[in-house]
């Protein structure tokens, strides 16, 4: 027996499979970042993000669960993981690709005035901590571990060499400067850092 295919009534898509509108997702990022500005991490509620976005809460809540993961899905946007290892073909022009992508991070103004405000809760709260932690420092070890593995193999620097210090010597004083200080880079001092960080290594 076959089946009229004008007699079988249209199959409906589902109610709720309603595709996520991506101007409503930016306009909740950018109401993200001017309440986090106003507010801070500790008062900021998805009720005043969707005030201030012109959207209601189950728009947010559909998208992310808690204001701690809408944040650092906004950080995450920053961050260097999937970004590939400097491949210079020297420890110095490594070092120095690494400064300059992070620095370039540092110096967008939703990292720098986010960022130092989670560190703050991440020291209050250790489910603030582990999610920065994973969210921030995950691809910046990543990196400075392919770096120190590349120099190790031109025996630029001794097996065993610690990536984590490579990452303490670079990222350390570029944080101070430009989050902390909240001083202009000038010309040549991502050189001469770089210079710094490759004579730490090779004397640690």
């Amino acid at each position: 027996m076959t089946t009229d295919p004008a007699a079988t009534p249209a199959r409906r898509a589902p109610a709720g499979a309603a595709v996520l509108r991506e101007d409503v997702t930016e306009a909740i990022r950018e109401a993200v970042v001017a309440e986090l500005a106003a507010v801070g991490f500790s008062r900021m509620s998805i009720e005043g993000v969707a005030r201030r976005a012109g959207v209601g809460k189950t728009a947010v809540y559909r998208r992310w669960k808690s204001k701690l993961p809408l944040v650092l899905d906004l950080v995450g946007a920053f961050a260097v993981d999937g970004l590939p290892v400097p491949s210079t073909g020297s420890l110095y022009g490594d070092v120095r690709a690494l400064l300059e992508v992070m620095s370039h991070v540092l110096r967008h103004p939703v990292a720098s005035a986010v960022i130092p405000d989670l560190l703050v809760e991440a020291a209050r709260n250790p489910e603030i901590a582990e999610a920065v932690r994973g969210v921030l420092l995950e691809g910046q070890r990543r990196m400075a571990a392919g770096v120190v593995a590349e120099a190790v193999a031109r025996g630029e620097l001794r097996e065993g060499t610690d990536p984590e210090r490579a990452l303490d010597l670079a990222i350390g004083p570029l944080y101070w400067r430009q989050v902390v200080v909240r001083d202009a880079v000038p010309a040549g001092y991502l050189d001469d850092l770089a210079r710094s960080v490759v004579a730490g290594l090779r004397a640690a």
